[in-house]
């Protein structure tokens, strides 16, 4: 369903990924064995993978060398008090999968709690950039709810509430930018038109 909220004719815009298309989300989890932070080196890793299609070569090799700046300086230390912070709150855990997001923005809100000046790495354009997510999508799979939404993130983005049942699948959209909705939700219609023609085996017009 994500894939078909990314109309064709809404991807000529420039646009970050949303962040339940692009990246893994955690969720909060309370029925499982505690899982550790995930390690530093591999947080950047997921977030530097994330980041190359989406900057040409010279901004990637800047965004990596402020990555790694991060993970030998400011970013260790941080991350270490992060898992003190973690150890000493034992009734938390998470599911992380391949996500980064919600490591990294721990990190920059323990920098924040501290004080501290704010690292190199949070002010990168990049770093920026993708967590400005345009779209955000949230899927309502219930058989108790018959309608939800959600709210963007950004001012200049879209809010999508989403569910898939058997026989039926619909979704709503919020926005500040009216006209922009309109045409986004004109955009998705016809992108949804297109996938119901290809399961039915009729050719895309």
């Amino acid at each position: 369903p994500d894939s078909a909220l990314l109309a064709k004719d809404w991807e000529r815009r420039e646009r970050s990924p949303g962040p339940s298309a692009a990246r893994s989300r955690p969720f909060v989890y309370f029925c499982t064995s505690r899982l550790p932070i995930p390690k530093l080196e591999h947080t950047l890793k997921r977030y530097l993978a994330a980041q190359e299609p989406l900057l040409d070569d010279k901004q990637y090799r800047n965004t990596k060398r402020i990555a790694k700046e991060f993970e030998k300086g400011a970013g260790k230390r941080l991350h270490r008090e992060l898992v003190e912070l973690d150890e000493k709150n034992t009734h938390t855990s998470y599911i992380s999968g391949n996500g980064f997001d919600r490591h990294l923005f721990a990190l920059k809100h323990l920098a924040v709690s501290r004080g501290e000046p704010m690292p190199d790495f949070f002010l990168d354009t990049a770093y920026q950039k993708i967590n400005h997510n345009i779209i955000s999508t949230s899927t309502l799979q219930s058989p108790a709810v018959n309608l939800g939404g959600f709210g963007p993130v950004v001012s200049d983005g879209f809010g999508i509430g989403y569910h898939v049942s058997d026989n039926w699948l619909g979704c709503n959209a919020t926005s500040y930018l009216d006209e922009e909705l309109q045409e986004f939700l004109r955009c998705l219609e016809y992108s949804l038109n297109d996938i119901f023609d290809i399961l039915e085996g009729r050719p895309l017009m």
